[in-house]
């Protein structure tokens, strides 16, 4: 099956998850503590923090209440996330997927390596699937499925987790996808697939 048809019925089966419900108004105003990190946009300035604008609102919720539950841990985020109801995260989506997202540039000397990796994959002692099938041509993700966007990150940001993925200190991946791949991924290939991503829109 070719990469285009896997994304395809990715896509498909993912249309009849239903998106959360949400207000961006009621968003916009509970986003204010957030935005010392994630800007008042969602669009960070430290690298270290994702943007989080243009996101998809179901990935939101979910990575909200994994910091909740204690799924996943971070000393920022947990303690925040903590502190919010199902509604403070269905209308916290809502606003930052309304908002439009910033992009970096990659770094030129890097670009073919990354794109390689993010549009073909890897085939040779380790088989790296294309990113692509899961995050969208042009790294918008798929929202239906939860599948994040990933153009314009921080690259130092898609770095982190990347490694988070291969040591298995991040665990919330569905079946370990991330991790499958991240564990195959050498640090020169996640640096320059993490570059490419910070310029790809």
């Amino acid at each position: 099956m070719n990469r285009a048809l896997i994304f395809a019925v990715l896509l498909m089966c993912g249309q009849n998850i239903a998106l959360a419900e949400g207000s961006i108004e009621a968003g916009k105003q509970k986003s204010i503590g957030c935005a010392a990190c994630h800007g008042a946009d969602g669009n960070s300035v430290n690298p270290a923090w994702p943007r989080l604008a243009g996101q998809n609102q179901r990935y939101l919720i979910e990575q909200l209440e994994d910091f909740k539950e204690g799924n996943r841990q971070n000393v920022l985020m947990t303690p925040q996330a903590m502190m919010l109801s199902d509604q403070d995260m269905e209308d916290l989506a809502a606003f930052y997927q309304a908002q439009e997202a910033e992009h970096g540039e990659a770094d030129p000397a890097l670009v073919l390596l990354g794109q390689k990796i993010y549009r073909a994959g890897v085939v040779g002692d380790a088989i790296i699937p294309a990113c692509y099938a899961c995050h969208g041509p042009n790294g918008h993700g798929v929202a239906p499925a939860g599948y994040p966007a990933l153009g314009g990150q921080h690259a130092t940001y898609i770095e982190a987790q990347l490694r988070a993925f291969r040591s298995g200190e991040r665990r919330t991946d569905p079946d370990q996808q991330m991790r499958n791949v991240a564990t195959r991924l050498s640090d020169e290939e996640i640096i320059a697939v993490a570059s490419y991503l910070q310029g790809l829109h």
